[in-house]
């Protein structure tokens, strides 16, 4: 073939320089220290996308929380408005798409959560219950000097109703061991609480709650849900649960379908207490209601336990007596 003519004046260039070599291209992982490397596997970064600022290329922490934040380049960046176009208002001003790593936890509450869904044979009923009376309990006994210092909830109460009713319902308090053939009845209430913190869900149990008087389980929720705000819950806190309980009325909601908890045979949701018209002694008057929704593991609990035990919590709220006469 012909041979491709030549420029007239040929110069001597300088050779090319060398091709950066980004960290992880070479198949080697980024130089760290463990404190480092834990901290961004906790929040669900690879070593390999961070640039490190440290002596002779090394991750330090501080480029790890920067990547955490939004200071690296996402791997896939917002596309640009074509020249002319109108410009769209978007969410909060923000770019048109975000992206971030899937964080430890939300990695754990997504393989937890499908777990349970897609294993579990979910059963949900409701209840919707006049719960002035118990409101009422509450307010009485803020001013009582064993309660003072106490932080009393509608949760509080439930969770003392749901400790009761597991004793004549002990099929919510079990769990299914598939692999060996069994069901295991625990005779213990280690009660998980569902906790929204800014790392994502959380549910840190308070253990032996079947032997807690209202005060100590006020006591217990209270310190739970203060650990899970700070990020300070301990491993020990966080497994072992054996029934649990999320308020969704916290966030003005009446009533859901809860997901159970791996390994747990029920799950109670505590909906918005609302003042509104309700039969009450033949007349109607405006009444403090609530709805409660139960689901449960249809392998562990038929449909008359569940209903019993969703009955049992409901007279306990309509009526705080009746713990007297029914436990």
């Amino acid at each position: 073939p012909a041979t491709p003519a030549q420029p007239a004046a040929r110069t001597q260039s300088a050779p090319a320089p060398e091709p950066a070599v980004l960290p992880g291209a070479t198949g080697e992982r980024p130089r760290s220290t463990p404190p480092v490397r834990k901290l961004a596997k906790d929040l669900g970064l690879d070593l390999a996308d961070i640039t490190g600022t440290g002596t002779d290329g090394v991750v330090t922490r501080d480029d790890v929380k920067r990547a955490a934040d939004g200071g690296r380049p996402a791997s896939g960046t917002a596309t640009a408005p074509s020249p002319g176009a109108t410009a769209v208002r978007t969410l909060g001003g923000r770019p048109r798409t975000e992206e971030e790593p899937i964080r430890s936890v939300r990695k754990a509450t997504a393989a937890a959560m499908t777990a349970s869904a897609f294993t579990a044979p979910h059963v949900t009923e409701f209840l919707t219950v006049d719960a002035t009376e118990s409101l009422e309990l509450l307010d009485g006994l803020k001013g009582h000097r064993d309660f003072r210092e106490l932080k009393l909830t509608p949760l509080t109460l439930v969770a003392r109703a749901a400790c009761l009713a597991l004793q004549r319902t002990p099929e919510l308090n079990a769990r299914w061991d598939g692999e060996n053939g069994r069901i295991i009845r625990q005779n213990y209430v280690n009660l998980g609480i569902a906790a929204a913190t800014p790392r994502g869900l959380m549910v840190p149990n308070v253990k032996d709650a079947q032997a807690l008087d209202l005060a100590g389980l006020a006591r217990g929720v209270a310190a739970l849900t203060g650990a899970a705000r700070e990020g300070a819950l301990t491993p020990e806190q966080l497994t072992g649960g054996t029934f649990t309980l999320t308020n969704v009325g916290v966030f003005g909601v009446d009533a859901g379908t809860p997901i159970i908890n791996p390994g747990e045979a029920g799950i109670l949701a505590l909906g918005q207490v609302r003042r509104m018209p309700w039969e009450h002694r033949g007349e109607i008057a405006l009444r403090q209601v609530v709805t409660l929704s139960l689901s449960f593991d249809h392998r562990l609990v038929d449909g008359e336990q569940g209903s019993r035990f969703l009955a049992d919590v409901g007279a306990v709220l309509r009526q705080p007596g009746m713990a007297l006469a029914l436990f």
